[in-house]
């Protein structure tokens, strides 16, 4: 088995601020800090230059090098800018099944506008369609016309039938995440929405702003 390549954290904005090498002290320098400004990187190096600049130099791109062939100018102007009036929302996963945990944030500012989990022997799509869900449903509580943003065609596919297509195997121990989606379909299947929901374009974007920056 490979061995899991080493990410190193900036914390532009947290308490404290600074450069962690583990995901968990990134994770505790962040934790009741709204809008908190945050990224992973490959190496030190690039951590450090990113550290003694600003977050909105990095906010919306992606540091990974492990990434696709670059779009073409013609394809980047195709796609055009991400709509700032809106919503992001991601999940995250360690494992498959692992914990799971799930938010969503202000595209334009990053503030965190809500956060579910870790929830136990989850899968990253199980938590890309809570999160979107629970997007669909904070912003028709809030009455607001922005539109929702996702990085995974899965769950805006289950979202649309209005049923988690997950082959997970319902046990004791993800007894919490699976409540939640029984919730979240019966939600679905009683209630009307007009927000749209659009796939975020990473490959000319970068990571959805919502990323727990674990890549």
């Amino acid at each position: 088995m490979a061995k899991k390549k080493q990410k190193y954290y900036v914390v532009w904005f947290g308490n404290p601020t600074g450069i962690f090498n583990t995901w968990a002290e990134c994770k505790k320098a962040i934790a009741g800090v709204s809008g908190a400004q945050y990224k992973s990187f490959d190496s030190l190096k690039e951590a450090k230059i990113a550290y003694n600049k600003e977050y909105k130099d990095y906010k919306g791109k992606s540091t990974s090098k492990r990434k696709g062939k670059s779009l073409t100018a013609a394809q980047r102007a195709k796609i055009g800018e991400p709509n700032l009036f809106s919503i992001a929302v991601d999940a995250a996963s360690s494992g498959n099944p692992g914990k799971v945990e799930y938010r969503g944030v202000d595209t334009q500012t990053g503030k965190q506008l809500f956060h579910q989990g870790p929830f136990q022997q989850g899968t990253n799509n199980i938590g890309e369609f809570l999160a979107l869900v629970h997007g669909l449903a904070f912003l028709k509580k809030q009455k607001s016309d922005r539109i929702l943003y996702s990085d995974s065609r899965i769950a805006m596919g289950w979202v649309r039938k209005k049923k988690c297509n997950t082959k997970l195997k319902r046990t004791q121990r993800n007894k919490a995440i699976f409540e939640l989606v029984d919730r979240a379909e019966q939600w679905l299947k009683t209630h009307t929405y007009t927000t749209t929901v659009v796939k975020w374009e990473t490959k000319a974007w970068g990571e959805i702003p919502a990323d727990f920056g674990r890549k």
